[in-house]
C-alpha cells in the first residue's frame, strides 16, 4: 500500500479556500516567530543591564520609553494565539465540507474516497495550532517579564521621587 499524503499536500492549490487559509496560517506563523526571536535577542541584549535614572529624566515618560521596545508587536502574538485556532478549525470544516462534497460524487464511502479530504482537513488544524501554541506561550513570557521590568523601573521612581 502507498502513502500518497504529505504535509505538503495541503498547501495544494486546488482548493482556494484551503489554500488561502493554509498560506494565512503559515504567514502568521513566521510573523509570530520572527517577532519571538526579536524578542529573545532584545531581552538576552539587555540581560543584566541597570537602567539609571535621575532627578533630570522626565518622570511621567521614562518608563514608557523603557518598555515601549519590549511590548512592542506583543498585539501579534496575543492575537495570532487567539486567532489561529479558529482560522484552522475553518479549514478542517471547509476540508470535511469537500470531503462530503467527494463522497457525494463518488457515491462511495471508501477509505480512498475519505481519507485524503481528511487528512488534508485535520492538517489545517494541526497547522492552526502550531501557529497558536508558541505564540499563547511566548505572548505570556514577554508579558510577564515586561510587567516585571515595568514594576522595577517604577519603584525606581518612586523611590527616587522619595529623597
Amino acid at each position: 500500500m502507498q502513502n500518497n499524503f504529505s504535509f505538503l499536500s495541503i498547501f495544494s492549490p486546488t482548493d482556494p479556500v484551503a489554500f488561502l487559509t493554509s498560506i494565512m496560517l503559515v504567514v502568521a506563523s513566521i510573523v509570530s516567530w520572527t517577532i519571538i526571536i526579536g524578542k529573545l535577542r532584545l531581552w538576552k541584549e539587555t540581560k543584566g543591564r541597570q537602567i539609571k535614572i535621575s532627578k533630570e529624566d522626565n518622570m511621567e515618560t521614562f518608563t514608557d520609553k523603557i518598555i515601549e521596545p519590549y511590548d512592542k508587536n506583543l498585539w501579534f502574538l496575543s492575537m495570532a494565539s487567539a486567532v489561529a485556532p479558529f482560522v484552522g478549525l475553518f479549514g478542517t470544516i471547509w476540508g470535511i465540507m469537500h470531503l462530503f462534497s467527494a463522497i457525494g460524487a463518488n457515491n462511495s464511502t471508501s477509505l480512498a474516497v475519505i481519507a485524503p479530504g481528511l487528512a488534508v482537513a485535520l492538517g489545517e488544524t494541526a497547522l492552526g495550532l502550531f501557529v497558536a501554541i508558541p505564540a499563547a506561550v511566548f505572548y505570556q513570557f514577554f508579558s510577564k517579564k515586561s510587567d516585571e521590568l515595568y514594576n522595577k523601573i517604577d519603584s525606581q521612581i518612586k523611590e527616587l521621587k522619595r529623597k
